[in-house]
C-alpha cells in the first residue's frame, strides 16, 4: 500500500465535506463559502509540507479539482453556492495551487500555499462582514479592513514557515498583500505569480 494515500484521501474528504457544507449555507452566503473552501486545503498543505502528501499527488489532485471547477463554467451551470458566473477565481486558486508545489522548494511552497489559503480567506470573510454591515454590494468590493487582515496573517505565516529576518518576512507578507488588492488582475493568480518570483529574490 502506497503510504500517502490515506493521507490524500483524508485531505480530499476535508475539501470536499467543506463543500457539501457551505452547498447547506446556499447561494446568498457564496462569498463566505468560496473562503471556507479555502481554508480547507490547509491540512492538505501541511501534509505536504511533513512529507505526507507528495509534491506530485498534490499537484495532480489540486489541478484534477481545478478541471472539476472549471466544468460547471463552460457549461454555464455553475455551483450556485460558491461559484460566481464569469468569476474564475475558485479555478485559477486550483491550477495555482497545482503548479507551486511542483516549481518552489517545500517550506515556501508551503508559506505562499497558507497566504493563498488563510490569508485570502480571512481577508474575504473581513471584508464581507465590513461591506453587509454597511449595506453595500460585497462581491467583488476590497477594502482596506480586509488588507489588514491579509498583511498579519501572511506575517504570521512567514514568521512560521521562511527563513530570513524580521524586515524580509514582514516585506514578503506586505508584497503579497499589494498583489491580493490590486483589480488588475484575479488575486488567485497575482498572488501565486508575485510570490513564485519573489522567491527568487527572497
Amino acid at each position: 500500500m502506497i503510504e500517502w494515500i490515506p493521507y490524500a484521501g483524508v485531505a480530499a474528504g476535508i475539501i470536499l465535506l467543506a463543500i457539501g457544507i457551505t452547498q447547506k449555507l446556499g447561494h446568498e452566503w457564496a462569498w463566505i463559502n468560496r473562503k471556507i473552501i479555502h481554508f480547507s486545503i490547509v491540512p492538505a498543505v501541511l501534509m505536504f509540507y511533513y512529507g505526507k502528501i507528495p509534491a506530485k499527488v498534490f499537484s495532480v489532485s489540486a489541478f484534477a479539482f481545478g478541471l472539476v471547477q472549471l466544468w460547471p463554467h463552460i457549461k454555464k451551470k455553475e455551483f450556485s453556492w460558491y461559484q460566481i458566473e464569469h468569476n474564475y477565481g475558485e479555478v485559477f486558486f486550483a491550477f495555482s495551487a497545482s503548479v507551486i508545489p511542483l516549481i518552489l522548494p517545500v517550506k515556501y511552497a508551503t508559506a505562499l500555499l497558507l497566504a493563498m489559503a488563510i490569508s485570502d480567506g480571512v481577508t474575504g470573510i473581513v471584508r464581507h462582514h465590513y461591506f453587509r454591515r454597511h449595506g453595500f454590494n460585497v462581491k467583488l468590493k476590497k477594502h482596506w479592513t480586509g488588507s489588514l487582515a491579509y498583511l498579519i496573517t501572511a506575517v504570521l505565516i512567514a514568521f512560521a514557515f521562511l527563513d530570513g529576518g524580521i524586515i524580509k518576512k514582514i516585506a514578503w507578507a506586505g508584497i503579497l498583500t499589494l498583489a491580493e488588492y490590486q483589480g488588475w488582475l484575479d488575486d488567485n493568480l497575482a498572488v501565486p505569480l508575485v510570490g513564485s518570483l519573489l522567491f527568487f529574490i527572497y
